[in-house]
């Protein structure tokens, strides 16, 4: 379920400005929108996939030969800088 402040974020993201939005092609047929924000799991720019329009997101990243599971935590919201939960994968 998505709550309305996503809503609200997706719409400033896709039709305002987003600075992780990178787009492709010259005419206006052939333009498709990339992410290139880091915690990005599949590089689309769609509401589906946009880490910061989803108050549940996660994604794997590898970091010096290891892979760890970072995690989107909405009741840290109110601090970006510990807004994602570091967790270490292990197989």
């Amino acid at each position: 379920m998505q709550s309305a402040s996503d809503d609200m974020i997706w719409q400033v993201i896709n039709h305002q400005f987003c600075s992780f939005k990178t787009t492709i092609g010259k005419a206006l047929s052939d333009k498709q929108h990339f992410c290139r924000h880091p915690y990005s799991v599949t590089g689309l720019c769609n509401r589906t996939s946009c880490p910061l329009a989803n108050s549940k997101y996660a994604t794997l990243r590898e970091e010096d030969g290891r892979v760890h599971l970072y995690i989107k935590t909405v009741e840290r919201a109110h601090s970006p800088k510990n807004l994602w939960e570091k967790n270490l994968f292990v197989t």
